[in-house]
């Protein structure tokens, strides 16, 4: 799974830290999810994606060969 955490966060002016602070979550988690050593929660993802306010399959994409 692709995800944009760190395009969005560049966007945004945030750090890991800051992100894990508005959505609840601990920085590790954040870290872990951008490098793709972690795949979230839908419950983690909904919180990421609040914070952002996009839709988690604008954050989340899962590559075509995940889906077959």
């Amino acid at each position: 799974m692709k995800n944009r955490l760190k395009e969005l966060r560049a966007r945004d002016g945030l750090n890991q830290t800051d992100l894990a602070k508005k959505a609840k979550i601990s920085r590790q988690t954040i870290s872990l999810i951008e490098r793709n050593e972690y795949m979230p929660s839908l419950l983690i993802a909904t919180k990421i994606a609040h914070v952002f306010k996009e839709p988690i399959e604008q954050i989340f994409m899962f590559e075509k060969e995940e889906l077959e």
